[in-house]
């Protein structure tokens, strides 16, 4: 390895709101990993990652270097080692793959780096956002930097608006609990940039942005506070608000195999379902008060507990 291990992440609560100045709650998923490596004379080479990273280093050359600069000359030389970002995060999954190839990249080349053994004030937090999101630019087109931030950190974020964030605690898992957060795989994979293309597009219909602004928005940051304080009966009423508005106004973003699945949870009340990222694919976040019950009622589908209540 070339350096230490990076974290997928998981936005609990924000997807699309965080793009209009919500609340979001990320929290790292150490499930997946990832970290540089390189190879030693005859070991395997992952030549797709290795070409990913010497295209990412090219873009790293057109940033302002009065935000960041980078050791060039080590950067070059493990390039040409064939070194590559060896990872389990699945990629268009929503959980972060990109997020943790930034964070390595910075950990190991950024010159007068801001270290997390820091006081991470404000202004560091807020300036490490501003250098991943230009990073991070090269996977999504626009990227708000939180996910690499996320992940370099290893820390549960609180985003309350687009330049605040703070780490924040969680309240404690019970390991033994009977309601979870969980992750169900779609089977396909999603792509960011579209989906925030289509979101965009959608904000400039008036009823779409009042639906965002009166009804999401607020129902959202209710999520966010609930779970921070623990609130779990309050957060289960919330969230089912939360997964039909999604249901109702976000359809193009949900995998059309679970729009019955979708609606069959808030129905019955067994589970709650919503969009992990941007969608159109990858994980679908789930909630329940009984995993048990989720369990049967998803049967055909693999879950991952992320979170116990």
């Amino acid at each position: 390895m070339k350096g230490p291990l990076f974290y997928a992440k998981i936005l609990l609560f924000g997807e699309y709101g965080i793009i209009k100045d919500s609340k979001g709650l990320s929290i790292p998923y150490n499930f997946y990993r990832g970290a540089l490596k390189i190879p030693k004379k005859g070991e395997y080479v992952d030549l797709k990652s290795h070409q990913k990273l010497v295209d990412f280093a090219a873009h790293l050359k057109t940033l302002d270097q009065n935000l960041v600069q980078f050791d060039w000359d080590r950067l070059a030389k493990d390039l040409h080692q064939k070194m590559y970002f060896d990872s389990s995060i699945p990629q268009g999954y929503g959980v972060g793959s990109s997020g943790a190839l930034v964070a390595a990249i910075y950990d190991q080349y950024a010159l007068c780096k801001i270290t997390i053994l820091e006081n991470l004030t404000k202004e560091k937090l807020q300036y490490l956002k501003s250098v991943f999101g230009q990073m991070e630019s090269f996977f999504h087109g626009k990227s708000s930097g939180l996910d690499p931030l996320n992940s370099y950190l290893s820390l549960p974020i609180l985003i309350n608006s687009s330049n605040h964030v703070e780490t924040t605690g969680i309240p404690s898992q019970e390991p033994t609990g009977k309601g979870a957060v969980f992750l169900i795989d779609s089977g396909q994979t999603g792509e960011t940039a579209p989906m925030v293309s289509l979101f965009l597009k959608n904000m400039e219909e008036e009823a779409f942005s009042s639906m965002m602004k009166d009804q999401f928005i607020t129902v959202s940051d209710a999520c966010v506070d609930d779970f921070l304080k623990g609130n779990v009966s309050s957060l289960f009423q919330n969230i089912k608000t939360l997964s039909s508005l999604v249901l109702k106004n976000f359809q193009p973003m949900i995998p059309d195999t679970f729009l019955r699945l979708w609606q069959k949870g808030i129905e019955t009340n067994d589970y709650y379902l919503k969009l992990c990222g941007s969608g159109g694919g990858g994980f679908i976040l789930g909630f329940t008060r009984d995993f048990e019950k989720a369990k049967t009622a998803l049967k055909d589908f693999p879950l991952e507990v992320v979170y116990r209540f």
